[in-house]
């Protein structure tokens, strides 16, 4: 599938963003080791996922803590799971492997949560800079360690 993309300045860099009919598809960071470029056949177009950009601006300047956005995530039944419980996560809030495992039903897949979890390709919107380790540590993200840093601290989870 052909998709359009655009990129959005924000505190953590450029940010890729690529959908279709203003559903989004995939979001990447500037860094990290989730962050790809726009495939060959897709089609640039600064114009296109306009409600996405205004609400990333406002998601950035503090004044929006849910997005109400179309979005199609892909992957397989378990992934889909984990990436609907993400979207539970309240803002300023976080959540655990573990968590997260407990809540789908799934209390042994921590391991397979954070794969599924590190395989998220809408970030930020789908929250899994939310998740933590279970000794809160800021485990893995794929956006870089350093940006989910920042997120947390952005929604005041963390100092």
């Amino acid at each position: 599938m052909s998709f359009e993309y655009m990129y959005i300045d924000s505190p953590v860099g450029k940010l890729l963003l690529a959908g279709k009919n203003e559903v989004i598809h995939y979001l990447s960071f500037p860094s990290g080791k989730m962050h790809f470029q726009p495939k060959p056949d897709w089609q640039y177009n600064p114009a296109t996922l306009s409600q996405a950009r205004q609400q990333i601006a406002a998601y950035f300047a503090g004044q929006l803590k849910q997005f109400d956005l179309a979005i199609a995530p892909n992957g397989s039944v378990f992934q889909m799971q984990v990436l609907d419980a993400l979207q539970q996560i309240p803002f300023g809030e976080m959540r655990s492997y573990k968590d997260i495992a407990h809540t789908i039903g799934r209390p042994q897949s921590m391991r397979a949560v954070g794969a599924a979890n590190g395989r998220n390709p809408i970030p930020l919107i789908i929250p899994c800079h939310r998740v933590i380790g279970a000794n809160g540590s800021l485990t893995g993200f794929g956006g870089g360690v350093g940006t989910k840093a920042f997120l947390l601290r952005l929604e005041g989870a963390i100092n």
